[in-house]
């Protein structure tokens, strides 16, 4: 029996967790499937439609060793009765800390039955060319392990394994990571900006107006620097020092190549 429908779930500003659910999907070969990205608020459906029968991925990257509160809000709607569902989290190459204990326990309070789950390496939203972080990962081999991960979700659906009562443990601590406060900053743009807008038709959190020129509200702003990955002439940077001091200790210490968790 194959699987006859796979819902993936996720919140990817930089279309990298989306990148790792989609090679995951491609090892599962379910005769269906549905992308539903709640990247931006105004792609938040009323309700997810989760069967019983489908299989369900729901993918998040890591913001500080937590799930992001965005993605939880955008997650609010979701509700399940037993639906198998299969948490998925993107990280920088630091540490994941609390955010797969958090996404799996999420499902559960939402009425999903977590069958396994995965933690992924995805290129830092920090990194730039002076601080390389985890740069272009995930790549192809990160993306074999998700499709195997994919086959390994496939064949245990086919057998059945799903329908019966199943447990899965992943690393984290009860007590979650204490959320550091925002700070009241964000990227800004350089004289050498086109006007192209496409930093604000990325912005997961409409923190930016693009019109004679570029507007960014601070207090909205989540720093996921997605403006700063699509923004072709490179004029979108991130000059907040606190964030600069990070990117560069991230640089010299997360520098070890870390490699993707299953558990299943």
């Amino acid at each position: 029996m194959s699987c006859p429908k796979l819902k993936l779930i996720c919140f990817s500003p930089t279309r990298t967790t989306r990148k790792v659910l989609g090679a995951i999907a491609e090892g599962v070969k379910a005769d269906s499937v549905e992308i539903i990205d709640v990247s931006r608020i105004d792609r938040v459906p009323a309700s997810y439609g989760c069967n019983d029968d489908d299989l369900v991925i729901i993918g998040v990257p890591v913001y500080s060793g937590r799930v992001p509160v965005v993605a939880l809000e955008r997650f609010s709607a979701l509700k399940a009765s037993g639906t198998p569902v299969v948490p998925v989290v993107v990280y920088g190459n630091r540490e994941y800390d609390d955010a797969l204990l958090e996404l799996v326990d999420m499902t559960i309070e939402a009425g999903f039955k977590p069958v396994a789950a995965a933690a992924f390496i995805g290129e830092h939203s920090f990194s730039t060319d002076k601080y390389p972080i985890a740069v272009n990962r995930p790549d192809s081999v990160d993306l074999n392990k998700a499709r195997e991960f994919g086959e390994c979700l496939r064949d245990k659906f086919a057998m059945g394994e799903f329908s019966k009562p199943r447990t899965i443990s992943v690393p984290g601590n009860a007590n979650y990571k204490e959320r550091q406060p925002k700070m009241s900053a964000a990227p800004v743009s350089s004289d050498s900006c086109l006007l192209c807008g496409s930093c604000e038709r990325i912005c997961p959190s409409g923190a930016i107006t693009v019109s004679a020129q570029v507007e960014t509200d601070p207090e909205k702003c989540i720093f996921c620097c997605a403006c700063v990955k699509v923004c072709a002439s490179g004029a979108r940077i991130l000059q907040v020092p606190r964030m600069i001091e990070i990117s560069k200790w991230l640089a010299d210490n997360c520098k070890e190549r870390k490699v993707p968790e299953i558990f299943i």
